[in-house]
């Protein structure tokens, strides 16, 4: 047994030697480097670059003032100093968005996003990523998203009839509201829709007798846990050996992995032992005996079913990967859409009246999905939220290769000298501005900061050249890797909006003022004077009467 003393010292030398090696990997490359030419702000910090100013502000804000004053190609300070290209030309972005084998999420990234998501499709890259996303394509499809849309409407109806309940406990307080902390509740909905419609399981967090939802608490421990600033897990994502070294932040977001985990095999168990109830005299599992075409059923075809092609199976480690994954960005981003919707039209009596009369046109409470897509200014409001209120606001990409990016527009390097493409090297990490492009001046106008959703009358042409898979955003993202449930939030956020607007009359429970924004994996709404940095949007919600 080798003692732990050992163990230690062999731990620390490995990290110092592997850290010495990283350093001068970095300073090489950033001498080396083309970006080094492109202007930008200086660096605050020799660790943190301009990271920890971006952190302290509200997401997309800092470099929104470092296009106007630097134009809207720049590159400003990383992790270590290190040069990170932020462009908004939508050439460029376009062109790292479709060439994904070229500019994949950085080993940095990806760790981080594991520890969270799990090491499913949003974690692969390459072959691996076609081939999962060839398999789970149909569970996501127009027909399929269609005859889920019982699931949404039923989900919401519940969620309505508790806040109704919530309501009536105080009847004074359908005169000024009844106060209800909204975020817990729409994650607990969109969990519960994201078990039945992918995993064919019904968690009932909306059972509001019952103790808080465990799944629930372990998504909410590693938001809470990676919400911080801190130099040591950068440092663990981008030196491996110091993974080994305990902390308190690695141990709560292994509590709440265990916990999935489990989760995730009791749904694989169950799941495989209906496909073998199925199964030939010979023991042999057909694809075409699993029928259905739920994610879940869609995963363990791929991993059972003996009249498959090997290229197209998964491993019971690969199937297991996406439960974590879908679990959380499946409920995570519609939840915090729908969050950021009520915020908005809180703050807009007139937004929440016109959609509601909309809303009050169709003569069901239970429409179908035709119904709802049918219905202009909810496309409208949807539309603004996910522009002005983008749940993911930024992501990023490192270039696998040398390359230059096309340009839109020329721009002028720190030099003077005007160049009509980017030249990046291999490992140059880039920027993709998602909310900074959702609400750029130059694409959408001098308001574009503003909640307004009967723009969506009349989009400028300049939009047009975003290149996001929906809706002339980038929300969605866009290219192979865009997100690949985009139909499913939409249709779930619809049906919600349409169930809640036409019961409740919506405000805020504090001063506007008062709402922060704080983004770990998606933007969540924040009180600015809660030490904890809790995620809370507070409302008071009272029935609608009708006129």
């Amino acid at each position: 047994m080798i003692p732990v003393g050992k163990l230690l010292f062999s731990t620390f030398a490995s990290a110092a030697a592997l850290g010495l090696w990283k350093i001068f990997q970095l300073v090489y490359h950033e001498l080396t480097s083309p970006l080094r030419c492109l202007p930008g702000p200086k660096g605050t910090s020799l660790i943190y670059g301009n990271m920890g100013d971006i952190w302290k502000a509200e997401n997309s804000v800092l470099h929104e003032l470092w296009v106007k004053e630097y134009g809207k190609t720049l590159t400003y300070k990383g992790f270590f100093y290190r040069n990170r290209l932020f462009t908004m030309d939508t050439r460029a972005i376009s062109h790292v968005l479709t060439h994904s084998s070229d500019y994949q999420k950085p080993s940095q990234v990806r760790y981080n996003l594991a520890q969270i998501l799990g090491e499913g499709v949003l974690f692969v890259e390459g072959a691996q990523h076609r081939q999962q996303r060839h398999i789970m394509n149909p569970a996501f499809g127009p027909a399929r998203i269609r005859a889920l849309t019982d699931i949404f409407l039923a989900k919401a109806i519940r969620l309505r009839d508790i806040w109704s309940s919530e309501i009536a406990k105080d009847p004074s307080t359908n005169t000024t509201g009844a106060r209800i902390d909204i975020m817990p509740w729409l994650s607990r909905m969109t969990l519960d829709v994201i078990g039945l419609a992918g995993f064919n399981y019904d968690f009932d967090a909306l059972n509001a007798n019952e103790k808080p939802n465990e799944l629930n608490e372990a998504f909410s421990t590693m938001f809470t846990a990676t919400q911080k600033l801190s130099i040591f897990p950068v440092l663990q994502a981008w030196i491996s050996p110091l993974r080994l070294i305990p902390s308190d932040r690695a141990r709560k977001i292994q509590v709440a992995q265990r916990t999935m985990a489990r989760i995730g095999k009791e749904l694989l168990t169950t799941a495989k032992a209906a496909a073998r109830s199925g199964a030939t005299e010979k023991g042999e599992i057909e694809k075409s005996s699993l029928q259905g075409r739920d994610l879940l059923t869609l995963l363990v075809k791929a991993n059972m079913a003996t009249d498959i092609p090997e290229s197209q199976r998964l491993s019971d480690e690969d199937v297991l990967a996406q439960v974590p994954t879908f679990l959380v960005a499946g409920h995570e981003t519609t939840s915090t859409a729908t969050t950021w919707a009520l915020y908005a039209m809180s703050q807009s009596l007139g937004i929440q009246t016109k959609l509601r009369e909309e809303l009050f046109s169709v003569d069901t409470e239970t429409p179908s999905m035709d119904d709802l897509m049918a219905l202009p200014y909810l496309d409208a409001v949807v539309r603004e939220t996910l522009r002005v209120h983008a749940p993911v606001p930024s992501t990023v990409r490192i270039a696998m290769r040398d390359d230059v990016l096309p340009l839109e527009k020329p721009f002028t390097d720190k030099h003077g000298a005007v160049h009509d493409g980017i030249r990046i090297s291999k490992g140059d990490p880039i920027f993709i501005p998602i909310l900074a492009m959702n609400r750029s001046e130059e694409l959408w106008g001098p308001d574009a900061h503003e909640f307004k959703p009967e723009r969506w009358d009349n989009v400028p042409e300049a939009v047009s050249n975003i290149p996001g898979v929906w809706g002339h955003l980038l929300s969605f993202l866009g290219g192979p890797r865009a997100c690949i449930g985009y139909r499913f939030s939409l249709v779930e956020m619809k049906a919600l909006l349409f169930t809640l607007v036409r019961a409740f009359e919506f405000e805020l429970a504090v001063h506007a003022s008062e709402i922060g924004k704080k983004s770990t994996i998606v933007q969540r709404p924040i009180l600015r004077d809660d030490p904890t940095n809790k995620a809370q949007l507070p409302l008071l919600i009272k029935l609608y009467q009708g006129e």
